[in-house]
């Protein structure tokens, strides 16, 4: 499986690894662009902010007021969403938002925290296949690695039966949304299986709304690979949303490690042909069962595991229901109140709206350089 050494323009969409994040520290799903030279092609990054007329971040009033006439996705210059945007918002959707409008830096603890939770992901990674790093310089090429990484996996799963940080992509509800399955395999039984790997600071099980955080994430995963390989994602719906342009010709890292792959390509076009064509001829079936594996990040145990079951109708009205916020259809909403006890870990606690005006935000969102506590 092939890593990039990301530069410039590509290192905005494809470094992160708000995917390995851990269940209890939600909040910070996006780890800073400081990892952007190791950082894992598929993994999400965090989004750009657009400034207000007077330079500050555009506040959550004007937006409720109507005045910011542009849609979240326009707002923070998004193409497309990532899996962990939704989840993020499945936790606290004014958090998210505080998040975007005001990014700060991680505490040393907690970048500790999540740093340990890669280094995990990553050693179960190369149980089943080396890394290798190829740099890139455009988004062009970002996708590239993304595409010849599918094509390796297919017949990989299908010959050893088992594969680990498989990309997704695909349109949910009129958003594109794109992430990482954490491992693939087939059982004993024949059945494939989603295995997603979450790791704990403390030797004991999330709570209930952590656990709803990661059966909605293990979910979208599941519904998107599913339309993967049953031909319901289209070349046209990722074009239109990824604004790519597939004549531009690729790196020529990118393609040495196509040639070394086996694929003479020349541009994107002849990859997401080949792809697409893998995806629908490969007769991958859908995903029978979806599991989370909780795991110690100290001493590796593991802590407990849970098969999640599908409800594909509650998915998809979650969806369409965080969604709306990103099309500009509604406001943000804080925590109810009977989950009032995430604000006791949250960064943005003291400057919150929604706990300031009892479940509605009422106030500009203060300056970027804002010290939070």
């Amino acid at each position: 499986m092939a890593e990039t050494g990301e530069e410039e323009t590509a290192s905005a969409e494809a470094s992160g690894f708000s995917d390995l994040s851990d269940s209890e520290l939600v909040e910070f799903l996006d780890l800073e662009e400081a990892k952007e030279s190791t950082a894992s092609l598929s993994k999400p990054g965090p989004s750009s902010e657009l400034p207000g007329k007077d330079g500050k971040p555009g506040s959550l009033q004007n937006w409720k007021n109507g005045s910011d006439v542009l849609s979240p996705m326009e707002r923070f210059h998004l193409k497309y969403l990532y899996v962990t945007d939704l989840c993020t918002q499945n936790w606290c959707e004014l958090q998210m938002v505080y998040g975007k409008e005001l990014p700060g830096s991680l505490t040393p603890e907690k970048a500790a925290v999540l740093d340990t939770g890669a280094s995990i992901h990553l050693a179960k990674e190369l149980e089943l296949h080396d890394l290798v790093t190829v740099p890139i310089t455009t988004k062009e090429d970002a996708w590239a690695i993304k595409f010849l990484n599918i094509l390796s996996m297919i017949p990989t799963l299908q010959s050893e039966g088992r594969i680990r940080e498989f990309p997704v992509f695909g349109e949910v509800e009129g958003i594109f949304l794109v992430g990482v399955i954490d491992e693939l395999h087939y059982t004993s039984k024949g059945e494939l299986e989603l295995a997603e790997l979450k790791t704990r600071r403390r030797p004991v099980l999330p709570l209930s709304a952590q656990k709803k955080k990661d059966y909605f994430q293990v979910s979208l995963y599941k519904y998107i690979f599913d339309a993967m390989v049953q031909g319901k994602v289209t070349p046209a719906s990722l074009i239109h949303h990824t604004k790519l342009c597939l004549d531009k010709p690729l790196g020529p890292s990118v393609l040495r490690h196509a040639r070394q792959g086996g694929f003479s390509v020349k541009s994107l076009s002849d990859l997401m042909e080949l792809v697409f064509l893998s995806l629908t001829l490969s007769d991958l079936p859908a995903i029978d069962t979806l599991k989370l594996e909780y795991i110690h990040q100290e001493t590796a145990s593991v802590l407990g595991t849970e098969i999640v079951a599908f409800e594909e109708k509650e998915v998809k009205s979650k969806v369409q229901h965080y969604v709306a916020y990103w099309t500009g259809h509604r406001d943000p909403q804080g925590v109810d109140v009977e989950e009032a006890w995430k604000c006791r870990t949250c960064d943005y606690a003291d400057i919150c709206e929604w706990r300031r005006g009892c479940g509605a935000p009422s106030s500009t969102l203060e300056p970027k350089d804002r010290q939070l506590k």
